[in-house]
């Protein structure tokens, strides 16, 4: 994929914005008056009542579920939004250089007077100008545009910003070229972004059934006799990852193992020899943390690292967003862990999707969203975190409830949890397959994901590349 293949214009001349350089001879520079003008235009008397928002950069309608809360009584006071009007968010430029900051809108409806409503004359085609703000707001032009203390942008601004404009015939053709281009680039993200969906839920399946079924410890032989099985996902082969049993859903290790009923709905049938056990019998201590006062300054940055919900992300926790000092470590609740220890957030809204579970690769202080766990003898840190990865929807439907404003796990349920124990050397055996089965998927997953950003790139780049005349399309 290289922009390099599209040919140049022949003939291109000094477009007089630093930013811009050069466009094709036989384009103009236009001011935004020249084209554009705001659309105020207000529901009065109702006479619309699909209402509109700007999500990721595209327009669309809210559903009957999302028209409650913080709405106004009357949506008189929102204004029209024709079909090809340009949605344009206009406040925050200098904080928010994240989300996407415009859409054309394929609705007749009404958004929210927050938002500013262009319009085009009919010497400009919208789609055109849709792709240019998209183009502004990707390479980081449009953060320049505003004015105020919070950068803000308002109409005024876009009057007087200078465009590239190409004759009418030649902006249509522009964004048709995208438009075709876009969507088949959007079509190969979408595939691949589901490439690694199924790599997830083939890694949740090894896990599960490790955990809860065991492995054989000879090798890993499939229900045909052979030792692996080749599996394509995109560009990626792997020929070690094994397949999942035929009918099943689950791969093949350890199912010629004894098996006998848990006892457990969510975990079903376990080896013979394995035990079950309530999870409050075999934690030795378990304790949370606090956080030092955000007024005194000398509490923080201290070298200490200080776990909070947003740390626990990853199988091994070694680093943390903030920092305690020994001081605020002494004046708070905020309590040490020791390296080896199991932590899981307790409370956070993203228990609305998973469970996030990590082991400490060394000392670190805890928030009071924190719970840290100490094992007994009869239970290894690295299978119990294993066991709650293979089963966290599971595991989540057991224990969460619905706190005052946010999601929190019931310790109460969480400890009564049944866990099955194999033996500790099984244990270890199964979270050395699991870390061997998984570290395969991973790298397959970061090499689609790199493949992903390659695409995000080149449609950015084709984009800004086609509406400024760097490359000739059509």
């Amino acid at each position: 994929m290289q922009i390099t293949k599209f040919p140049k214009y022949d003939k291109y001349k000094p477009s007089g914005v630093k930013w811009l350089g050069e466009i094709p001879e036989h384009w103009e520079i236009y001011p935004g008056l020249k084209f554009l003008f705001e659309n105020k235009s207000k529901n009065s008397g109702m006479k619309r009542n699909t209402v509109l928002s700007l999500s990721y950069g595209n327009i669309r309608i809210k559903g009957e579920d999302e028209l409650t809360g913080l709405v106004p009584e009357s949506f008189e006071t929102y204004q029209f939004v024709n079909v090809g009007d340009l949605i344009f968010r206009p406040t925050d430029l200098q904080n928010d250089k994240v989300s996407l900051r415009s859409g054309i809108s394929e609705f007749e409806g009404i958004i929210t007077n927050a938002y500013l409503n262009l319009r085009f004359k009919k010497i400009a085609f919208p789609k055109f100008f849709h792709y240019f703000f998209r183009a502004i707001d990707n390479n980081k032009i449009i953060y320049g545009l505003g004015s105020g203390l919070r950068q803000n942008i308002s109409y005024l601004d876009f009057r007087r910003f200078n465009f590239p404009f190409p004759p009418l015939s030649e902006q249509t053709a522009i964004a048709n070229f995208l438009d075709r281009k876009t969507a088949l680039i959007d079509k190969t993200i979408a595939i691949k972004e589901k490439q690694i969906e199924l790599l997830k839920e083939r890694r949740q399946i090894i896990i599960h059934n490790a955990v809860t079924k065991g492995v054989v410890s000879t090798g890993s032989t499939t229900a045909t006799g052979s030792t692996t099985a080749t599996t394509s996902i995109g560009s990626v082969a792997d020929s070690s990852v094994p397949e999942p049993a035929e009918g099943t859903g689950l791969p093949v290790e350890g199912t010629a193992k004894k098996l006998k009923p848990s006892g457990v709905e969510w975990i079903g049938e376990i080896p013979e020899h394995w035990e079950v056990k309530r999870l409050k019998f075999l934690v030795k201590k378990s304790y949370s943390g606090g956080t030092p006062s955000t007024d005194k300054t000398d509490y923080w940055d201290g070298g200490i690292p200080w776990i909070s919900s947003s740390d626990v992300k990853f199988d091994i926790l070694k680093d943390t967003l903030r920092e305690i000092s020994h001081k605020g470590l002494m004046n708070s609740s905020a309590n040490l862990a020791p390296k080896g220890t199991v932590v899981f957030v307790t409370r956070s809204g993203i228990l609305q999707h998973t469970f996030p579970i990590s082991i400490l690769d060394r000392e670190m202080a805890v928030n009071q969203d924190i719970k840290c766990l100490l094992f007994s003898c009869l239970i290894i840190p690295e299978y119990f975190q294993k066991l709650i990865q293979g089963n966290n929807a599971k595991v989540l439907v057991e224990t969460r409830q619905q706190a005052a404003t946010v999601e929190s796990i019931n310790m109460n349920a969480f400890f009564n949890l049944f866990i099955p124990i194999p033996p500790i050397q099984e244990q270890k055996e199964i979270v050395s397959h699991i870390e061997t089965q998984t570290a395969k998927i991973a790298t397959a997953i970061s090499l689609i994901e790199q493949e992903i950003e390659k695409l995000k790139e080149y449609k950015s780049t084709l984009i800004d590349s086609a509406v400024t005349g760097k490359v000739k399309v059509c």
